[in-house]
């Protein structure tokens, strides 16, 4: 090859360097002239709410809300909804109006780290197979756009809450089991009297011993853990450091039986999601690190934590003290911490809520006793349960769940602070079970927001979606033109109006009035009714009744028996569920007769205290 050069005259040259001079020097005097706006610099951490029970939570999978930066939409496959759909942190910000109009007050948002971008043409799009907890998931925006969000939150009284994961990590390594340092998958078995069987090297079976090598000669002790180094699709050695080396996972291989405890605490996530022993004091403490640091660089309000009870009880201890004891050091104080169980025990969802570990868990029991059995099966006579299964649930949450309010937490007991919710990005929506049931759901909205504890709204409830099991409940949202004019939006902005006006749904004790096992005929076939006063509401009252029969009106009486209230003899009280505020009032004897048609509720408060 032949370099010709060409000489540049010192006239010319003396020219270039004085511009060059020139420009490093305005650049040294405006910084690099390259500025954060002001919205997404680093935050000063402050406490922005004063009682969670006052909270309305909404639930976004970040990725299906809104889409409001096309420059973030790579490996999009619209309309698969196994696959990446566009949404961000910029579409949500843009809509946050929406959610005002809805009457939402907390916005928990999904996973915001670097995951793992697919496997098996399957994709990270809500967050849960994390590879690198230092990161922001690029697809949702950057670092000064999730800052922008929270901050316009905050201008509006919203808090935001982040889901974490800290019981496992993406498939980012597979088990040598053949020692040839490859990712194997292995079939054998003619399909005749020898079965066809599958075997894998990233998501084999739960084995005691830890996941076995082995060789044509027997078995051969531990398979080494091999990390993969596909960068790609983001498959590489997790981060930090720690979560990058093989003594941080357990090993043991995919679970089997949840039922059983080892399995349930050791085993792999079904999928390849390693598990990570978090008994180890360096896993410890990266996980209170790296999670108190994005509280201080975003100022979250609160952590929903998944998969709990995968996790052993110490660790929360430990994560719950450390994570209190530093932001409160720093102003933000009554930093929520909750948890997903995924389990209908009270006998287990409650133990997390023990003295020094969460502040409250998601009320899964109810979701299956109440919102299941009472609400969504209301169209089926033969499966449909009374609501004496209620006051029963309601019962064991008085005795099981915690008395006191944690240690620097938010100040409220978890027993009065359950999150209560219809369904979830786990489960199928409610309107899928409720085969459409839109009455149904409506008389659920009306229990979950009247109760004691925190409402919490799955995205698109509002918008009637009627999604079935994962993915199709994770369906997007912007198809529906964030329309605010249906009757499910209209209704459930009415609820989150009424909490907001009467403290005694937000803080009031709760006394159960009348629960019934009748669901047929019977005169009060599906009645249930609560008061909600004394407590933290002092001496404001409401009393809530619903009639949770599909078929026919019912009543608060049977065999001759009237309920009994506790509001006195003669009090007005005004239904203010209901636009035509009609009247009922107490007997003299503090009895309240209410008839309700098919699946409709009232929520009564004396006409002293209606607000106008």
């Amino acid at each position: 090859m032949v370099v010709q050069l060409q000489l540049v005259p010192v006239k010319t040259m003396r020219k270039l360097v004085s511009r060059i001079a020139t420009f490093i020097a305005i650049a040294a005097a405006c910084g690099s002239c390259v500025s954060i706006p002001e919205d997404g610099q680093k935050p000063i951490l402050a406490t922005h709410v004063d009682d969670w029970r006052d909270e309305v939570i909404y639930q976004a999978l970040v990725d299906r809300f809104a889409n409001g930066d096309i420059n973030n939409d790579f490996r999009v496959k619209p309309g698969k909804l196994a696959r990446y759909q566009g949404g961000d942190w910029k579409g949500m910000l843009d809509h946050l109006d929406y959610l005002e109009a809805l009457g939402i007050t907390t916005v928990w948002i999904s996973p915001i780290v670097k995951n793992v971008e697919t496997d098996a043409d399957v994709d990270a799009y809500h967050g849960y197979w994390a590879q690198d907890l230092t990161e922001v998931n690029p697809h949702f925006g950057d670092l000064a756009q999730l800052r922008s969000l929270v901050k316009a939150a905050h201008a509006r009284n919203m808090k935001v809450v982040l889901d974490v994961v800290v019981n496992h990590m993406g498939q980012v390594f597979f088990y040598d089991m053949n020692l040839n340092g490859t990712a194997d998958i292995y079939l054998g078995g003619t399909g005749g009297t020898s079965p066809v069987l599958r075997s894998t090297e990233f998501d084999p079976d739960w084995d005691s011993r830890g996941v076995q090598a082995s060789t044509s000669l027997g078995i051969a002790g531990r398979a080494p853990i091999v990390f993969i180094n596909d960068p790609s699709i983001n498959r590489v050695p997790p981060r930090p450091f720690i979560m990058g080396r093989g003594e941080a996972y357990h090993g043991f291989g995919r679970v089997l039986n949840y039922e059983e405890d080892a399995q349930r605490l050791l085993g792999d996530f079904p999928g390849g999601l390693k598990d990570v022993a978090t008994e180890v004091p360096e896993v410890r403490a990266t996980l209170v690190d790296v999670y108190a640091k994005w509280v201080e660089e975003v100022d979250f309000d609160g952590l929903r934590l998944d998969t709990v009870k995968h996790v052993e009880h110490d660790f929360w201890k430990v994560f719950g003290k450390g994570i209190r004891e530093r932001l409160a050091a720093q102003g933000k104080k009554k930093f929520l911490l909750f948890g997903e169980a995924f389990d209908g025990r009270d006998e287990l969802l409650s133990t997390y809520t023990a003295p020094g570990e969460l502040d409250s868990v998601f009320y899964f029991s109810q979701h299956y006793m109440a919102v299941r059995d009472v609400f969504e099966y209301a169209f089926d006579k033969t499966q449909q349960k009374g609501t004496q299964q209620i006051a029963d649930l309601w019962n064991k949450r008085a005795t099981l769940y915690g008395t006191s309010p944690q240690e620097n937490g938010i100040g409220v007991a978890p027993q009065k602070a359950l999150v209560n919710f219809l369904d979830n990005h786990d489960v199928a929506r409610f309107l899928f079970e409720s085969k459409g049931d839109t009455a149904a759901l409506r008389n659920a909205l009306t229990f979950i927001f009247t109760e004691e504890g925190i409402p919490c709204v799955y995205y698109g409830t509002e918008q009637d979606f009627t999604g079935g099991n994962d993915p199709g409940n994770r369906e997007i949202l912007w198809d529906k033109h964030f329309a605010t004019s249906g009757y499910t939006f209209s209704h459930l902005a009415n609820l989150a109006k009424l909490r907001k006006a009467y403290v005694a749904l937000r803080r009031g004790n709760t006394s159960v009035r009348w629960s019934s096992h009748h669901t047929n005929d019977e005169t009060d076939a599906g009645i249930f009714a609560f008061e909600r006063t004394g407590g933290d509401a002092a001496t404001s009252y409401a009393l809530i009744v619903m009639n949770t029969n599909a078929r026919k009106t019912s009543e608060t009486r049977a065999d001759g028996t009237t309920m009994a209230v506790t509001a006195p003899p003669g009090t007005t009280l005004v239904n203010v569920l209901d636009p035509q505020r009609p009247t009922f009032a107490v007997g003299a004897d503090g009895t309240l007769y209410v008839s309700l048609p098919a699946q409709t509720s009232a929520v009564l408060v004396p006409s002293g205290q209606v607000v106008q």
